[in-house]
């Protein structure tokens, strides 16, 4: 059996685990909304849940992460105990993470395509307004909107092959 690779430091961990919790949108949407409505008061509110309710989830899956060191597919069947059914929600976790693959490989291309236009000049200096149109050019073509998904999904997957250690840990560093 191939041993399983493991992280080389502990910021490399810390930094890929804010990476996967934090999410794009975060970074990307969430700041946006509220500095357009003022929503200073619902970020402490949201902070606070975040803490209340993201904080054991967190704990529970790098808890089943580490006792079974394996992916949710195998986990709930190696750590459950004879006779249980918790292995069924093995399948609930699958469906989650492709949904969420889908999610992010979409957004994931329409960086690239914007990082693309911005380098290759299309954007720079337009206005906010003439910006959006770009958006709404892009999502009215499916051929373009598919090309740069798979461009994204093509990267990831070059940084996956790479390992743990000299793709993600060290892209994300």
């Amino acid at each position: 059996m191939k041993q399983r690779e493991t992280f080389a430091s502990r910021l490399g961990f810390i930094l890929v685990s804010a990476g996967c919790a934090i999410g794009l949108g975060n970074v990307w949407k969430f700041p946006y909304i509220c500095g357009q409505y003022g929503g200073a008061a619902f970020i402490v509110i949201y902070l606070v849940f975040l803490a209340i309710l993201g904080l054991p989830i967190l704990v529970c899956e790098f808890t089943i992460g580490r006792a079974s060191r394996g992916s949710m597919a195998v986990a709930l069947d190696t750590l459950e105990k004879k006779g249980t059914r918790w292995h069924r929600l093995k399948w609930g976790c699958m469906a989650g993470s492709y949904l969420l693959m889908m999610f992010y490989t979409l957004v994931g291309g329409w960086m690239l395509c914007y990082m693309w236009k911005y380098v290759s000049g299309q954007i720079v200096g337009l206005d906010t307004v003439q910006i959006a149109g770009s958006f709404s050019d892009m999502l009215q073509s499916p051929v373009q909107m598919t090309g740069w998904m798979i461009a994204a999904v093509v990267i990831s997957f070059g940084i996956c092959a790479l390992g743990l250690q000299n793709g993600v840990e060290k892209i994300t560093k």
